[in-house]
C-alpha cells in the first residue's frame, strides 16, 4: 500500500499529533495507478509540514496495514531543506490523477449515482452481499404500479360499499406519514412526535389560528402539537414503499365523507341516520383490503401478467452480482413465494434477446450462493421459522426441517437470519444488507443481528434534484439574530414577523416542490421521522443498490465527522476582549480554561488551536 500525503502548508494552522490527525474523518479516495493492481491511499491535509509527519503514522495505523509512505507538498511549503518536495507516483502530478490515467466504464457521473454514507463501512470487509427483491433488486415502475395497487384495493372496499368516485395522485402520498386512527389525520412528524404537517383529507390542518377563529385547528386535535408515537393502536407508521397506496386511500375516503352532504362530520368519525363510522373502523377496513390485495395473490398475478408495464428491467443487475459473486458470497432473503420470485428475477435475468455483451447469460438462481424464499421479515430477523427445502420443479415445499449443508442454487423457506449466517459461514458484520423496508430491513437486522445495513431510497432522485435547485433559495434565522447582543436584562423585543413570514413562504414553496406532502426527509430545517430512522439504522443509502457498480469493492466508505453543537456553533479560536472575555466563571476556574488546555504550545502546536483537517484527495469519498 502507498500512502500519498499532500500538505498545503497553512503557517496559521497548527500541527495535531497523530492520534488527533487520524480522528479528524479525513475521507480516503482509493485509486487504480500505474497501469497495476496497487492501491493508492489519497490525503490532502492542510496543516503544518510537522503535523503531517505525526499524523501519516496515525493514519497508516488505523488503516490497519503497513507500507511506503510518500509526502509531496504544494502551495506555498517548502521542504525542511528550502527546495520544493516532489515525490508523486507514476501516474500522479502534485494535483493528482493525471487525465491519462486507466479509468473504468462505470464512474460517478451525477449525485443520483453516489452511496451515501452515515456509519463508515470497509467495503474490502464485507463477506457477503444480502438482498431483498420487491423494491431492491426489482424496482416497480411509478406511479403505474401504484396506481394498480389502488385499484385493486378500491375494488376490495367498493365490494364492501364504500364509493367508488376515486382516483389515485401520485404527488400526494409520501413514505413517513403516520395515520391517526382515532382523528382521522394524515401525520408528519419528527423524530420525538412534534407535528410537522398535519392534513385532514387533502386539506392542510393550520397551526396559527386567523383572527375569525378562536385557535388554531391543529391544537383542536393536538393541544401540544406533540403524538405519542408508542401508542400503536392509534397511530400507524406508513413507511413502506407499499404503503403509498394505503396512505393516499386515507387521505380519498376522509375527503370523501368531509364533503358528503349526507354524512354529519364529527371529531371521530361521521354520522349518517343512526349508522356511525369512525376513522378508526375506516383504518381497519382499508388493513384489511391491504392484506387481501397481498395474501390473495391478486397484485402479483396482475403484476406477471405485464411485466414491460410495472417492472424496471436494468442489465445492469446481473452485471454487478456477477462482481459481487467474485470477491463474496451473495444472498436472496424476500417475503415473496417462490413462484412469484422466479417469476420476476427470470425476468430481470433475462437478456437473450438482447445484445448486451458484458452481461453474462446464465440462470438467475446461479448468481446467488443461498436462495430463502417466505422469510416473513421482521421475525426472520429473531426467533424465524422451520427451514424448509422449495422443489423448484413443481414449487411445493418438502416435508421435514432442512438440516444439510448449503446446496448449489437451490432455494429454501422460511428460516432465519441464524440459519442463513451458518449455512454461509458468515457473522453478523461480515454481512452488507440491502433493502428498502425501513422497520423490516434495516431496523431489526441492525438491532438484532448487527449485520451492515444499505437502505434503497428510490426518492433520492427527486430529493436530490430539488434540492440542488432550490436550496440557494432558502434561508435561515441564523442571517437575521438580532438578538445576539441582548441578555437578561434587555426589555427591547425586536420585530421578526417579517423574518418569520419569509422563512414561512421560503419553506412552503420548496416542500412543495417535493409534492403535496413536501420532502420524504425534512420540513423546512427539521428532520421527518423516516430521516432520523435513516440515519440511526442505515450504514449506507442511495437511489438503488446498483450504484455499488460505481465503487471498487476495495472502496472504504467514510462518513463526515458529526459535530456536537457546542463544537459547530462556538468559535473556539478566540476569546471575545471585552469584560465579558476577561472573567472566567467559578466553575471554568475550578477546572481550568480549555483553551490553554487543547490549543497551547503544550500540544506543540504551531498556531492559533485549529485542528487540521482531512480532506480527500481527487474526488469525493462519498
Amino acid at each position: 500500500m502507498l500512502l500519498l500525503l499532500e500538505v498545503e502548508e497553512q503557517p496559521q494552522v497548527p500541527q495535531l499529533g497523530a492520534a488527533g490527525l487520524a480522528a479528524q474523518g479525513g475521507q480516503e479516495t482509493r485509486l487504480p495507478f500505474g497501469g497495476g493492481d496497487q492501491l493508492l491511499f489519497g490525503f490532502v491535509i492542510q496543516g503544518s509540514w510537522r503535523g503531517a509527519q505525526a499524523g501519516a503514522a496515525g493514519l497508516v495505523e488505523e488503516l490497519g496495514s503497513s507500507g511506503r509512505l510518500s509526502v509531496s507538498f504544494r502551495g506555498h511549503s517548502r521542504s525542511r531543506s528550502g527546495s520544493r518536495a516532489s515525490h508523486c507516483p507514476q501516474g500522479w502530478d502534485k494535483h493528482g490523477p493525471k487525465r491519462n490515467l486507466r479509468t473504468r466504464r462505470y464512474r460517478h457521473k451525477s449525485p443520483i449515482m453516489v452511496i451515501f454514507v452515515n456509519r463508515s463501512l470497509a467495503l474490502e470487509k464485507i463477506k457477503c452481499f444480502g438482498f431483498d427483491m420487491d423494491y431492491t433488486l426489482a424496482m416497480y415502475k411509478s406511479p403505474d404500479y401504484e396506481e394498480l395497487a389502488f385499484a385493486l384495493l378500491l375494488e376490495h372496499l367498493v365490494a364492501i360499499g364504500y364509493p367508488p368516485e376515486i382516483l389515485y395522485d401520485p404527488t400526494f402520498p409520501t413514505r413517513g406519514l403516520v395515520f391517526d386512527a382515532l382523528y382521522g389525520n394524515l401525520l408528519k412528524v419528527d423524530s420525538h412526535g412534534n407535528l410537522l404537517v398535519c392534513a385532514h383529507g387533502f386539506r392542510f390542518l393550520k397551526g396559527a389560528a386567523p383572527c375569525s377563529l378562536p385557535r388554531a385547528e391543529i391544537l383542536h386535535y393536538y393541544p401540544n402539537k406533540f403524538i405519542q408515537r408508542d401508542d400503536m393502536k392509534r397511530f400507524h407508521i406508513l413507511n413502506t414503499l407499499f404503503n403509498l397506496t394505503e396512505a393516499h386511500l386515507y387521505a380519498c375516503l376522509v375527503d370523501f365523507f368531509t364533503n358528503c352532504s349526507r354524512y354529519v362530520n364529527c371529531d371521530t368519525g361521521y354520522k349518517h341516520g343512526n349508522l356511525f363510522m369512525s376513522f378508526r373502523s375506516m383504518f381497519q377496513d382499508v388493513r384489511e383490503a391491504m392484506d387481501h390485495v397481498h395474501l390473495s395473490g391478486c397484485l402479483k398475478e396482475k403484476t406477471l401478467e405485464n411485466l414491460e408495464k410495472y417492472v424496471v428491467k436494468d442489465p445492469r443487475v446481473p452485471l454487478l452480482l456477477s462482481r459481487m459473486k467474485e470477491v463474496g458470497k451473495v444472498f436472496l432473503a424476500t417475503n415473496s413465494d417462490y413462484t412469484y420470485t422466479d417469476a420476476i428475477m427470470s425476468y430481470l435475468f433475462d437478456f437473450s434477446n438482447e445484445d448486451k455483451a458484458d452481461v453474462p447469460r446464465r440462470p438467475w438462481r446461479s448468481y446467488f450462493d443461498l436462495i430463502v424464499v417466505d422469510t416473513r421479515k421482521p421475525l426472520f430477523f429473531a426467533e424465524g421459522t422451520v427451514l424448509r427445502q422449495v422443489d423448484t420443479d413443481t414449487g411445493k415445499l418438502r416435508i421435514g426441517t432442512y438440516t444439510g449443508p448449503l446446496q448449489h442454487c437451490a432455494v429454501y423457506s422460511g428460516g432465519s437470519s441464524d440459519v442463513v449466517c451458518d449455512l454461509l459461514g458468515v457473522k453478523g458484520k461480515d454481512i452488507l444488507y440491502m433493502g428498502d423496508h425501513i422497520f423490516g430491513d434495516i431496523l431489526k437486522s441492525k438491532k438484532r443481528q448487527g449485520w451492515r445495513t444499505f437502505l434503497v431510497v428510490p426518492e433520492l432522485a427527486r430529493e436530490l434534484q430539488v434540492w440542488t435547485e432550490k436550496s440557494g433559495e432558502q434561508c435561515w434565522a441564523g442571517d437575521a439574530d438580532f438578538t445576539m447582543h441582548l441578555d437578561s436584562g434587555s426589555s427591547e423585543r425586536p420585530d421578526i414577523s417579517s423574518i418569520k413570514r419569509r422563512i414561512q413562504k421560503v419553506t412552503h414553496e420548496m416542500d412543495m416542490c417535493y409534492g403535496k406532502m413536501g420532502s420524504l426527509f425534512r420540513c423546512g430545517s427539521r428532520q421527518t421521522l423516516f430521516a432520523n430512522q435513516l440515519m440511526r439504522y442505515a450504514d449506507l443509502y442511495a437511489a438503488s443498490f446498483i450504484n455499488f457498480l460505481y465503487y471498487p469493492f476495495s472502496y472504504l466508505f467514510r462518513a463526515p465527522p458529526v459535530l456536537m453543537a457546542h463544537e459547530s456553533t462556538v468559535e473556539h479560536s478566540h476569546r471575545d476582549s471585552g469584560d465579558a472575555g476577561t472573567a472566567l466563571p467559578p466553575w471554568l476556574a475550578q477546572h481550568g480554561d480549555p483553551h490553554q488546555q487543547v490549543g497551547g504550545r503544550s500540544a506543540g502546536a504551531e498556531g492559533h488551536g485549529h485542528p487540521a483537517m482531512l480532506t480527500p484527495l481527487g474526488s469525493c469519498a462519498h
